[in-house]
């Protein structure tokens, strides 16, 4: 009666919330996508889940299959480990360099999830402050950089992992959280707070300030999310950060955050050199990232 398809079918449209995302995903057309969950919702003789809700609601049966997936997923994502260890040699090399410095919050267990499947990888990692990775990976010195900033090049190869929201962060008594939207105009007067990397490199500078011609009057530097998080919240400054890691401190009331114009969404990618990526374990720590997203963060979005 069930298929290893709809148990991903319906993962999937968890994790993406909507048919349309969830086709996209499994390159499916959306006739094709309807049609398999109609015959499931058929052979199982009840709706899984409720039409135009969003993000979409399961009906306690689908809730059963999820649970289900949930269950068999990562046993099947194990041995496919397993089997592809028996067909290539599981000794390789990932060093890479974290161009998105908030996504240290995600990172850790996406790399525990992976040594757990691929121990004999030599893993190592760069925060990436003070330098472009993207020479060192094309030199050999780096093998991997997660970035949002594409440079097209031949002999590198961008796997997208997910779409993410950059939002202003500010102080809860700070006036502009009176705003609904921020416009570039709102922060002539401010104290922008960043990562100690060159602005140019600034994801809210690149696309979102130096279009509008707009130079905030004071930028300060912090070393880590926290500590930026922190100078917000005593009234230090504002900074632009990924949504997922803004949403905890929000959470605590430490924080509000605010959409950048009509948002400013961005998409983080995992660069490799392109004679390398498709190397069994290189793939396979695309698909722990990817999955490990999905688990751990709020806000994005499946690409």
């Amino acid at each position: 009666m069930l298929e290893l398809k709809h148990l991903r079918t319906l993962a999937t449209l968890r994790d993406t919330g909507s048919l349309t995302a969830t086709a996209t995903q499994l390159h499916l057309t959306q006739s094709a996508l309807s049609h398999q969950l109609k015959d499931l919702e058929s052979r199982i003789g009840s709706p899984l889940f409720l039409r135009k809700t969003r993000p979409v609601r399961f009906t306690p049966e689908g809730r059963i299959l999820l649970n289900l997936a949930d269950d068999i997923l990562p046993r099947i994502h194990r041995a496919e480990h397993h089997l592809a260890h028996t067909k290539e040699d599981s000794h390789g090399r990932l060093h890479m360099a974290i161009d998105c410095h908030s996504c240290f919050q995600w990172l850790m267990p996406a790399i525990k999830a992976y040594q757990q499947h691929w121990p004999h990888v030599g893993l190592d990692f760069s925060a990436g402050f003070g330098f472009d990775p993207l020479p060192a990976l094309i030199a050999g010195e780096l093998d991997l950089v997660v970035t949002s900033d594409v440079s097209p090049r031949g002999e590198v190869f961008y796997e997208p992992l997910f779409d993410f929201e950059m939002v202003l962060v500010l102080s809860p008594t700070h006036p502009l959280c009176e705003k609904t939207k921020i416009a570039p105009e709102d922060l002539l007067t401010e104290c922008l707070l960043s990562y100690p990397v060159p602005r140019q490199r600034l994801d809210l500078y690149k696309h979102f300030l130096s279009p509008a011609n707009v130079e905030p009057e004071q930028w300060k530097q912090a070393d880590n999310t926290l500590m930026m998080v922190q100078m917000v919240a005593a009234g230090l400054g504002v900074t632009a950060l990924p949504s997922w890691a803004v949403t905890p401190f929000v959470e605590q009331g430490l924080v509000c955050m605010r959409p950048l114009g009509d948002g400013l969404w961005r998409r983080l990618f995992a660069a490799v050199r392109d004679n390398e990526r498709q190397r069994k374990f290189v793939q396979a720590f695309f698909s722990t990232a990817k999955q490990q997203c999905q688990h751990h963060l709020t806000g994005i979005k499946s690409v």
